[in-house]
């Protein structure tokens, strides 16, 4: 188990987008973020206490964790300097990139020397299955986006969190190095082999009760060249029998993809329905879900309404406005 609280490690990441990790851990588990450390040049800023390692663990963090999902997912040679003191000072480290803690030579002996423990999130430690494509008992939603990073975890989250209020049946099923450093279990679905990454995400969402949803963490597009293939493991693997389709209206291109301008929603649900479809016949769209964070209250409202004018399905900004009226679609499922 990693140790509780955490401070978090925004190293020099270039913008918010890519201290998501971190972000993630602050808003939906606030009690286990004491602080921020970060390096010069940050371009991040979670709004939380900026501290050095010896105020962390004045504060009572236990573990430092690597806050920055960065492209590649590489562990930085300036962050080496705080991450090496942080175990000579008595934290763990805890990590959800690619690039392993336990491959970094100079950590491991600092760790051992030290008698801290590295956490690699972003490791499966199960020999899935190979997909069988058998329907299973419960039902499922997933989130599928226009794009990365648009609010599919925060959608899952907000959804499971608005059903466990109303006292329905629901787990929200991480399946990315955020959604497991925040609920603690769940697929590291990247890192899974091809092969068995439906066969993974079937496994996360066995046989359940008839009237008991897992709601599923999004990861990737389909119209993202770089990762559609995890989105595709999500999408048949997890037999949804519905979708809601997440939209961040403000950007022009996609992550990371200059030269790719974002699909519309209307596409998104053509494309996203023909093929859960392989897999669920029955599955729809129940409902779709904007980021707003960077609109203003009252623009957050019109294009929420705009969009639901134009889909014909019920539009919200779950995080800011509640996930009710998503619940509600599925409710009617």
């Amino acid at each position: 188990m990693i140790e509780t609280p955490y401070l978090l490690f925004l190293g020099d990441a270039p913008d918010m987008l890519a201290a998501k990790v971190a972000i993630g851990i602050r808003d939906w588990r606030p009690e286990n973020a004491v602080g921020q450390i970060s390096l010069e040049g940050c371009g991040a800023d979670l709004g939380l206490t900026e501290m050095t390692l010896d105020e962390g663990l004045a504060a009572g963090a236990r573990t430092l964790v690597i806050g920055v999902a960065n492209r590649g997912g590489v562990i930085s040679e300036k962050w080496k300097a705080v991450l090496i003191s942080a175990l000579e000072k008595g934290y763990d480290l805890a990590s959800g990139l690619h690039n392993l803690l336990r491959d970094e030579g100079d950590l491991v002996a600092a760790a051992q020397t030290n008698g801290r423990t590295l956490h690699d999130v972003r490791v499966p430690t199960v020999a899935y299955p190979i997909a069988t494509g058998v329907k299973r008992k419960g039902k499922r939603c997933l989130a599928v986006g226009t794009d990365c990073s648009v609010g599919k975890m925060y959608t899952a989250m907000a959804m499971d969190a608005e059903m466990q209020e109303r006292g329905l049946k629901s787990t929200f099923r991480a399946t990315g190095q955020t959604g497991i450093l925040i609920t603690g279990s769940g697929v590291p679905l990247d890192a899974v082999i091809a092969d068995f990454m439906a066969g993974s995400v079937e496994y996360l969402t066995p046989d359940n009760d008839e009237d008991h949803w897992d709601m599923i963490e999004g990861q990737g597009s389909l119209f993202h060249v770089s990762y559609s293939g995890v989105t595709m493991a999500l999408v048949h693997g997890g037999q949804p029998d519905a979708l809601i389709l997440c939209h961040e209206p403000t950007r022009d291109h996609m992550r990371g993809l200059p030269g790719y301008k974002l699909k519309s929603l209307s596409e998104l649900q053509d494309v996203a329905l023909t093929l859960a479809r392989v897999a669920n016949p029955d599955v729809v769209v129940a409902g779709i879900s904007i980021n707003t964070q960077h609109l203003s209250d009252e623009d957050a409202l019109a294009y929420c309404a705009k969009v639901e004018a134009e889909m014909g399905l019920p539009t919200v900004d779950p995080y800011r406005h509640g996930a009710g009226r998503l619940v509600d679609a599925l409710a009617a499922i």
